[in-house]
């Protein structure tokens, strides 16, 4: 059977109503960052810091020393950048160490690390190359593993996960040349056929789509007689005939990852390899996100750290007008802002990562907030390092060694951590979504109120329910702990946090009824507010990184040598942060988005095109978006196994 060659055509209300139907509708269990954006500060849920069980800690730092030793002996980033390709015989020992199967159950022949020690050794193999870390977390993160640990049937996990534990590398594919965060438009289509289904398309994007083994495909299967139809997940195996990868990518930074063009014509998948039900595909995927976007703030800790030595070795060296680089305030307020971001970053990371564990709290919007803000802190961070090495930091690694200077890959760090403001869900796209979540319960009990398509009858009923939770609700708003000076005595040391939670406390109070403020206003029309809403999302992300670093701070006094200085560095990213929060509360109803808005309509309809003159175009010949038709393949296949 042929599928339909044309691609479905969405209203932007269909296209919210797929994404709208993917969410998990309920909230089963606490969450600290959806309390935080309805104003209340549940300190409780994170403090004391929840910590790992001894054994785990025991197989965790075993596998950690394990890894480290692989790292620093096997391991040459520079040739992995130079050659833009991972070695094969790194690859293969990867898979030797067992470094696919981290997340994997033991039973399945993996090695069972938990949430946290999986971005542990992610930090530490990103650090030495990048695109390790990136090969790795595709795999387990977003590939095969993740969603058959949460989905997949028990003949499935006995099938494919001692596979993906020891051999077999995985990918995840929904991205197609047409298809980004929309996924209302999915073309790749996958039609039954007896026990069968037959998928045709194309996808892009695939990060270890070239190399791997195994893929979890996104496909739409047609609504017939016996099938629901809807986006359908699916494992493939790559050497099925039919699939062919047609091209390896290439890009500005992480040069050293496997990520292609994935075609499928008429390719036989069996049902038994379906994942979920029918209509399933999106729920799955988003629900596999929630904890695997936690292994892009691993790779940000791992820039973090390394920055921060890269720039207090150099600016120790390199002297400027008489003293040390770090002696000049400019410079000094930079490397300030390193420490004290990657101790947030560090503070984010792990706690979001033993929610995880726990499972005792629903982390889907600290998952995403810890994607966000470490995406945009760790950018900044390289961005600074590069400025305080100066020429030298433009300069590629390569170059500085050649004549005579240390191998320092700062440009190479920016290029690697820009991706991160992109990747699984950008930056302007985690807006939306963590907005979504955080006005979830205003539409729970607010939302017929404000739908067009609501009856009159069904307002009332709204209105009623609403005025209900509101008159609960707002009261609530206007005191709290925040304003008596003694509380969160706890955190009041030789260094004083506990003004930083009482902040934290008023301010997400503030938030709470700034968002109130602005649904009143502008109803309906809110989910156009997009800068409005990224802006009260930036807030959320920061209130929750100052609670994160002094949780953190606490827990390192009780358990480390270096709790004041923890205690230093909390404060100072907290003195740093509330500075940024109050801009972003300035900007809230004080802004350009009106004027950008006519800019924009300006720009779009040619108004300025007398602008763009003066310049050659350096673009090559071509369309913007490739062709994407379904069909048989007229490229070699670039497929390479690594076995």
């Amino acid at each position: 059977m042929s599928a339909p060659s044309s691609k479905p055509t969405v209203s932007e209300r269909e296209a919210r109503e797929v994404a709208e139907a993917a969410r998990e509708q309920e909230w089963r269990k606490p969450s600290f960052a959806k309390e935080l954006f309805l104003g209340r500060f549940r300190l409780d849920l994170v403090h004391p810091h929840p910590l790992p069980t001894g054994e785990a800690a025991r197989r965790g730092e075993e596998f950690l020393a394990t890894l480290r030793d692989f790292c620093e002996t096997k391991v040459d980033g520079a040739l992995i950048e130079r050659e833009a390709r991972i070695p094969d015989e790194v690859i293969a020992g990867l898979k030797e160490l067992g470094a696919l199967g981290m997340k994997i159950d033991t039973k399945y022949g993996g090695l069972g690390l938990t949430q946290v020690y999986y971005n542990k050794a992610l930090t530490l193999a990103g650090s030495a190359s990048p695109a390790i870390g990136v090969l790795l977390s595709a795999h387990q993160s977003i590939g095969v593993p993740q969603p058959l640990k949460l989905f997949g049937t028990d003949e499935q996990k006995e099938a494919f996960l001692p596979r993906c534990a020891r051999t077999d590398i995985s990918a995840f594919l929904l991205t197609e040349p047409d298809v980004g965060s929309d996924p209302a438009r999915l073309a790749t289509t996958a039609v039954p056929d007896g026990d069968d289904y037959v998928l045709d398309g194309v996808k892009l994007w695939t990060t270890n789509g070239v190399v791997a083994d195994l893929l979890v495909v996104m496909a739409r299967v047609p609504r017939s007689e016996g099938h629901k139809g809807g986006i359908t997940a699916f494992v493939v195996e790559t050497d099925s005939p039919g699939v062919t990868v047609e091209n390896r990518n290439a890009f500005m930074g992480l040069r050293g990852i496997e990520n292609g063009v994935t075609r499928f014509h008429q390719v036989r998948v069996p049902a038994a390899n379906r994942i979920g039900p029918e209509g399933a595909g999106l729920k799955i995927a988003l629900t596999t996100l929630n904890t695997g976007r936690l292994s892009l703030p691993a790779s940000c800790v791992a820039a973090g750290k390394w920055c921060l030595k890269i720039a207090r070795e150099w600016s120790a060296a390199r002297e400027q007008w008489g003293k040390p680089l770090a002696g000049h305030e400019a410079v000094g307020a930079k490397i300030s802002f390193i420490a004290a971001t990657t101790f947030a970053l560090e503070a984010v990371l792990d706690l979001s990562s033993q929610m995880a564990d726990e499972d005792r709290n629903d982390i889907r919007i600290e998952g995403a907030l810890a994607k966000l803000f470490a995406s945009e802190m760790g950018w900044r961070i390289a961005d600074e390092l590069v400025q305080i090495r100066g020429g030298r930091g433009f300069e590629t690694a390569e170059s500085l060694a050649a004549r005579g200077e240390r191998a320092v890959p700062a440009e190479q760090v920016l290029r690697d951590l820009r991706i991160n403001r992109i990747f699984e869900g950008s930056t302007e796209i985690m807006h939306l979504l963590i907005a979504r979540e955080a006005v979830d319960a205003h539409l729970s009990v607010a939302g017929a109120l404000i739908d067009p398509d609501t009856s009159l009858s069904d307002k009332a009923k709204a209105g009623a329910g609403a005025g209900v939770f509101y008159a609960k609700w707002l009261p609530k708003l206007v005191a709290g702990q925040g304003q008596l000076p003694y509380s969160y005595g706890e955190f009041k040391r030789e260094v004083d946090l506990s003004g930083h939670l009482r902040y934290v406390e008023r301010t997400s109070r503030k938030l709470a009824r700034s968002t109130f403020y602005a649904m009143s206003r502008w109803q309906g029309r809110m989910e156009t507010k997009q800068g409005f809403l990224g802006r009260i999302v930036d807030i959320g992300a920061e209130l929750f990184a100052m609670s994160a670093v002094c949780v953190r701070a606490e827990l390192l006094r009780s358990t480390e040598d270096h709790g004041r200085q923890a205690y230093q560095l909390a404060d100072a990213f907290c003195r740093q942060s509330r500075i940024r929060v109050e801009e972003l509360f300035g900007r809230l109803w004080t802004n350009t988005d009106d004027v950008d808005r006519k800019v924009v309509k300006g720009v779009m309809s040619g108004t300025y095109e007398w602008l763009e003159q003066g310049v050659v175009d350096p673009s090559g010949e071509g369309p913007w978006i490739a062709d994407a038709t379904p069909g048989p393949s007229e490229k070699a296949n670039v497929h390479r196994p690594i076995r």
